[in-house]
């Protein structure tokens, strides 16, 4: 069988390699089947050329994996009616985050033959062979298909174990050079940057998280010191950033992972998804010296009572002490703060604006969003509890517009207030980056002219 995995245009400039169809095309290769990769993300392809290359080139078989996000969910309509133009259209199968919580509505709106519903990496394999001995899918778990106006859920498939059997992303079938060149902070000129995941889960449970799965199952950290060498050895990669849920899952966890750095002599930079409450100094100056420059902290809010109803499982106290520790060990600190979560006001908004006014290292532009309940979190069912939200599609199709408007108002405020709220903080952040960015480059004009400086790069490299 001939297979063709899509990697849709996110509408970024550059992208984050799309770890989970790396991973489902290296199962495909090592059970033997034939595979391609259609980078839309890099090359920009109109739609369009989707369908015409279908039409050129025969599959038996197409994957779209997708994300929950406003964006995401249009340009997955877009890409099915690509795919459902086609004079030889194969059989279309769909999955990730975005369909996963409510496959009936994704199956509908695509046109999709099939769901897989949560991991892909085993699914896939039962499923193509299902297809191919022309097999009753309802044996398949983990999926959902339409059998005529039904749509037909079958059992749910158990996680997968041992997630170091899963091999390696396949990494020959993507243009890795061009993710190599995303930057994040603390990459330089000469950095060639690659994704990572050391583990699956997360041991928390916010309410605004819409995770497939319950529990953290890590990856041996010899298989992913192997991995890591891989990627500098075929394509020079000095830069790892881990795209886990939560690399920092435990403080024994991480340090186990620091400590096998070191001693493999890896001399990387890298980036993480990291818990405040993890952040002591012990722990974060072992991390720097293992390589860590930038740990992104999911903070959310600065008021006790809204981090207890999002279930953040964090104190003020703890976040503030956590952030002043980062800094103390030579990290830089990722700072997050979401907007309109139950219990939110005018003040809660200020004490977040405050944090990130005091705390902000100019590594990256800060700004604040609305919370979003997406399908498959506790808060998108609380909305529809609430009369909030009526359905999946009321989610996509009339309120979730965009990342940066309100989906829903959990908030005792107008909507017209709450705008206004957001627009007063995100002013001040800007104002603030921006300042940074000025006087940085002021300095370096300075340094230019008063001290002659021959490795000055040009105005529009500042």
């Amino acid at each position: 069988m001939k297979i063709l995995l899509v990697v849709y245009d996110n509408g970024s400039y550059m992208h984050v390699f799309p770890s989970g169809l790396g991973y489902i095309a290296a199962v495909l290769q090592k059970e033997g089947y034939d595979v391609d990769v259609f980078s839309q993300d890099k090359f920009h392809w109109p739609d369009q050329y989707l369908t015409e290359y279908l039409n050129k080139n025969r599959y038996d078989f197409v994957g779209v994996g997708v994300i929950a996000g406003y964006y995401q969910y249009r340009k997955l309509l877009k890409i099915s009616e690509a795919i459902n133009r086609s004079k030889y259209r194969p059989f279309y199968v769909i999955g990730g985050h975005g369909p996963s919580p409510d496959p009936e509505y994704f199956l509908e709106k695509t046109a999709a033959d099939a769901a897989i519903l949560g991991e892909g990496e085993l699914t896939i394999i039962e499923l193509l062979e299902a297809v191919a001995n022309n097999e009753p899918l309802e044996k398949v778990k983990g999926i959902a298909f339409r059998n005529g106006e039904k749509t037909i859920i079958t059992e749910e498939r158990p996680l997968i174990g041992n997630v170091d059997s899963i091999p390696f992303p396949a990494f020959d079938l993507f243009p890795i050079p061009y993710y190599s060149l995303r930057r994040v902070p603390h990459t330089s000129y000469n950095d060639f940057l690659m994704d990572v995941i050391t583990g699956r889960g997360c041991t928390f449970t916010c309410n605004f998280c819409y995770r497939l799965d319950e529990g953290f199952r890590p990856r041996n950290v010899e298989n992913i010191i192997e991995e890591i060498n891989l990627l500098r050895k075929r394509y020079g990669i000095t830069y790892v950033a881990f795209q886990d849920e939560l690399l920092m899952s435990s403080k024994i966890r991480t340090e186990e992972i620091c400590e096998g750095f070191i001693k493999a002599n890896l001399n990387i930079k890298w980036n993480c998804n990291g818990r405040l409450n993890y952040a002591s100094p012990e722990l974060l100056r072992l991390m720097k010296k293992a390589g860590c420059v930038f740990i992104n902290y999911g903070i959310e809010s600065m008021d006790n009572q809204v981090l207890k109803n999002m279930k953040k499982g964090l104190t003020t106290k703890q976040i503030i002490k956590g952030i002043s520790r980062t800094i103390d060990a030579g990290i830089s600190p990722g700072l997050n703060i979401i907007f309109g979560n139950i219990g939110d006001n005018r003040n809660t908004l200020n004490k977040g604006v405050e944090l990130l006014l005091e705390y902000d290292n100019g590594a990256q532009l800060r700004t604040i969003r609305p919370v979003t309940p997406y399908p498959g979190s506790p808060l998108y069912y609380y909305a529809i509890e609430k009369g909030f939200l009526e359905d999946c599609e009321d989610f996509y199709e009339k309120k979730h517009t965009n990342s940066d408007l309100l989906t829903v108002n959990f908030t005792e405020l107008s909507d017209d207030e709450y705008y206004e709220c957001l627009l007063d903080a995100n002013t001040r952040l800007l104002k603030n980056y921006h300042q940074k960015k000025l006087t940085s480059s002021l300095e370096q004009t300075k340094n230019l002219y008063n001290n002659k400086d021959a490795g000055f790069r040009g105005f529009r490299q500042i």
